[in-house]
């Protein structure tokens, strides 16, 4: 982990780049960020280019420095398209989400390369579930499926109690997008892996059933 491919400074100098534009023009940032009502309006761009935007310079910083430790991981088992394809596909589907969970707030907005980063991020603990994470405050590594299905739990937990202002909805639906288009890409992790590609579908089916009996 945490080693730069040039895919990965692409990505990097994309969202340097767009976020540094808008929050240096306040019309730019307007034009472009995730607004439902927009969205509803015809203006789908802002599903992508959402994506690209950031509140400010501790917020890109935090998305890309976790982009920079599991971006290579993906790109080792899976090579460079399809982590590109992984990326955008976790960025729309965590666009997607939020979508559906904010519909009728016509006002509800948001920017971050979150969805994208935590795709990469589930897809990376789905090809390694036993890698070692680090969190602070805890000394020891914690093994990836764990960290996992907390965090995709947490983040359940976050949207139904709309904790701090955290796209929470949209780091689900990113993750859900990297574990979607990892298995597709890679299916021999049904052979490998299943008893991780199992567990890690756990948060998944506990958001879909907590829906559909109105929970969430």
């Amino acid at each position: 982990m945490g080693n730069l491919s040039l895919v990965t400074i692409v990505i990097i100098a994309a969202n340097v780049i767009i976020s540094f534009k808008g929050l240096n023009d306040y019309g730019f940032f307007e034009r472009y960020k995730f607004n439902v009502g927009s969205i509803k309006r015809g203006e789908q761009i802002r599903m992508f280019s959402s994506g690209f935007l950031h509140v400010d310079t501790m917020h890109l910083f935090f998305n890309m420095f976790t982009l920079y430790f599991f971006a290579d991981v993906v790109i080792a088992y899976l090579g460079s398209l399809n982590f590109i394809i992984v990326y955008i596909a976790s960025l729309i589907l965590g666009s997607l989400l939020s979508l559906y969970f904010h519909k009728d707030e016509y006002y509800y907005s948001a920017v971050g390369a979150s969805g994208a980063v935590t795709g990469v991020l589930y897809s990376a603990i789905l090809l390694e579930p036993n890698m070692g994470l680090y969190m602070f405050f805890v000394p020891i590594p914690i093994p990836g499926y764990i960290f996992g299905i907390g965090y995709l739990l947490y983040s359940i937990y976050g949207m139904k109690n709309r904790i701090g202002n955290i796209g929470h909805d949209a780091h689900f639906g990113g993750a859900v997008g990297g574990y979607i288009v990892t298995l597709m890409l890679a299916p021999w992790l049904f052979e490998t892996n299943l008893l991780f590609v199992g567990l890690l579908a756990v948060p998944i089916l506990i958001l879909f059933v907590m829906h559909k009996i109105g929970k969430l």
